[in-house]
């Protein structure tokens, strides 16, 4: 047997491998479709990343309140499941054991919901995960620590929730690439420091009058002559009407 021929017939058992790997656990991909459909039925938002990524996306935000911890069974039946929306939804801390299993999560929704610290030690294994929204929860600084092991987490939201600037250091000093959105700017006034005079040195306005005061009297003179004199408003010199011609009272005189 030539080597090309052991080679071909090696590359042809990895290519069938792959193929067995794929399509294994038949059942499994039933138990798949069946679940997908549960949730569909209950009014859950099934669907996929893209024409080519036949990863799913599912969300339960769109029935809100309706969705409970039970709502939440079918999912780790699910197969090649990565996004999770369980936004404004009344699931609790225990309905969280339900995602432990979903290890190749990569984007989690929590905001809204009721979860506290009891609920993180439930999604500390997910991994993969790499963007956590916990805004409007209960989460404080103690449930953080659960989160400290999780290396691929990129974007954590924490709007409204009552952890502390040392609670969101701590994390972030464990997770250095993390970028943590607290949904509060620190904005700091800084008010413009007014000049304060050194030591033995007069406030400017002390300082003017200081300055006249130390003026000799004949600086103070001087000063006083140069400035512009007011000449006098000259008197326009008043037009005189033309004196009227009265007229002659003398009669001519009659002749004789």
């Amino acid at each position: 047997m030539s080597r090309y021929t052991l080679a071909g017939m090696l590359l042809i058992g990895f290519l069938g491998g792959q193929v067995a790997t794929a399509e294994e656990d038949p059942q499994a991909a039933e138990k798949s479709k069946q679940a997908v459909a549960e949730i569909k039925k209950m009014g859950g938002h099934v669907m996929e990343l893209a024409q080519d990524d036949d990863r799913l996306e599912i969300a339960y935000h769109l029935i809100g309140e309706k969705a409970t911890d039970e709502s939440l069974a079918p999912l780790p039946n699910v197969q090649k499941l990565v996004h999770l929306n369980l936004r404004g939804t009344k699931i609790t801390d225990a309905g969280l054991a339900q995602l432990s299993k979903l290890t190749g999560l990569t984007r989690l929704h929590l905001e809204r919901t009721a979860i506290t610290d009891a609920g993180l030690p439930h999604i500390k294994g997910l991994a993969n995960l790499e963007y956590l929204n916990l805004y409007g929860t209960g989460v404080t600084d103690v449930g953080l620590e659960q989160l400290k092991e999780m290396k691929k987490l990129k974007k954590l939201y924490l709007w409204e929730t009552k952890v502390t600037d040392a609670g969101a250091a701590s994390l972030q000093a464990a997770l250095p690439e993390l970028k943590i959105n607290r949904g509060v700017e620190l904005v700091v006034k800084v008010e413009e420091k007014k000049e304060e005079p050194k030591e033995g040195e007069a406030k400017p306005k002390e300082k003017k009058d200081k300055k006249d005061k130390d003026k000799k009297p004949e600086e103070k003179k001087e000063a006083e002559k140069k400035e512009p004199e007011k000449k006098p408003e000259e008197k326009k010199p008043e037009e005189k009407k033309p004196e009227e011609k009265k007229p002659d009272d003398k009669k001519p005189e009659e002749k004789k």
